[in-house]
């Protein structure tokens, strides 16, 4: 039998198999040497970390290797240092020395982005993730309080809630004003308007709204819709509005009364988690006044 004719590629000088796909000769090329090499190191250190690193199941257990690692082991150690390491700075919130703790940068620049990942995972849900608010929950930054914003009066309200389960819970709850109730629909109307009017300040054309206000409003939210510290009455005065202040919100407000709910988080959170998240409140309420102009 006569060998098959030897022939080279001209452009490339490879042997060709032979095989012609419609008009496309297939080139007998060499297989890459680095790929070779490749194949050969990573062969060797397989059987390298076979022997060192834990590798083969046995049963219910593995091989350890000669090194001996186990790598939950050494995430458990890990968590332990760092669980340690957080213990020791954050039982200085424990007594709750806010003005010791406002006194120490350096503690300070350790609790605060540790603060900011607590108040994301508990918090940012309800009030936003910069404490910015929302329909119905207040903004933590404006500086309107609803019940004091020093961190004591804060770390209160966080432990105890408002309206919530807990025995020593704030309570604050606005009743319904239902049309042909406690007011009728007209003066339900001129209530609305004056309390609209409100961040514009008291006018003279709202004079019987301005009347119905100081008799049936005004001992919570104050004279001239202040709001009120201790009772939960927020301002009607400013743009820390909680739930709007377009007529359609406060008409809702006043036919179906409002009572919002905080939950308590004593017994879910440390005091000093608790005291944290109070410092770290009322920095942000301090950042947000230092920006205004």
């Amino acid at each position: 039998m006569s060998e098959h004719p030897r022939e080279i590629d001209p452009v490339t000088g490879y042997d060709t198999t032979g095989h012609d796909w419609n008009g496309i000769r297939e080139l007998n090329t060499p297989f890459p040497k680095i790929v070779i090499w490749a194949l050969v190191l990573s062969f060797a250190y397989s059987v390298i970390a076979w022997i060192l690193l834990p590798a083969w199941p046995v049963g219910r257990d593995y091989t350890r290797g000669l090194l001996g690692l186990d790598q939950g082991e050494m995430a458990t150690t890990n968590l332990a240092r760092l669980t340690a390491g957080r213990e020791e700075w954050l039982a200085r919130f424990e007594a709750g020395d806010f003005e010791a703790i406002a006194a120490d940068p350096a503690l300070n620049e350790i609790a605060l982005p540790a603060a900011e990942r607590l108040f994301l995972d508990n918090c940012a849900a309800c009030h936003g993730t910069r404490a910015e608010g929302g329909p119905g929950f207040p903004a933590l930054t404006s500086g309107d309080w609803l019940w004091g914003g020093d961190p004591e009066t804060v770390a209160e309200t966080i432990a105890f809630g408002i309206n919530s389960t807990h025995p020593d819970t704030r309570y604050a709850q606005m009743p319904p004003f239902r049309a042909g109730d406690m007011l009728q629909r007209d003066e339900l109307r001129s209530l609305i308007d004056f309390v609209v009017a409100l961040p514009e300040g008291v006018q003279e054309e709202h004079a019987e709204g301005a009347a119905l206000f100081a008799e049936h409003c005004a001992a919570c939210h104050g004279e001239v819709g202040e709001g009120g510290y201790g009772v939960g009455a927020p301002s009607l005065a400013d743009d820390a509005v909680l739930y709007g202040q377009d007529r359609g919100t406060v008409w809702t407000t006043l036919q179906r009364g409002r009572a919002g709910v905080m939950p308590h988080w004593q017994g879910r959170l440390s005091q000093a988690q608790i005291n944290l998240l109070a410092y770290y409140v009322t920095q942000l309420a301090s950042e947000d006044a230092d920006a205004d102009p």
